[in-house]
């Protein structure tokens, strides 16, 4: 991975020791802990990546019922509730 920008970030003194140690425990880097959090959370998929997501889901065995019957065990609207 090219690392072409540099950015300071502060951080409150309880979380900079727990992500220092977080990094230690997973053998890694501070920066490299925070640029995989930032990767995952904020990072854009490649469709490729996107479509085998969809893929591994749709090959998921869930005990998941027809529409119809997701409907019936649905919790009721709110205003379903007051009437």
């Amino acid at each position: 991975m090219e690392l072409s920008k540099k950015t300071t970030i502060l951080f409150p003194p309880g979380l900079q020791e727990r992500l220092t140690q977080l990094a230690a425990q997973r053998g890694t880097s501070l920066g490299n802990l925070v640029r995989s959090a930032c990767e995952a959370e904020y990072g854009e998929s490649s469709p490729e990546d996107r479509l085998a997501a969809v893929g591994e889901l749709a090959e998921l065995e869930l005990p998941v019922g027809t529409p119809d019957e997701m409907a019936a065990e649905s919790v009721p609207a709110p205003e379903e509730l007051l009437s």
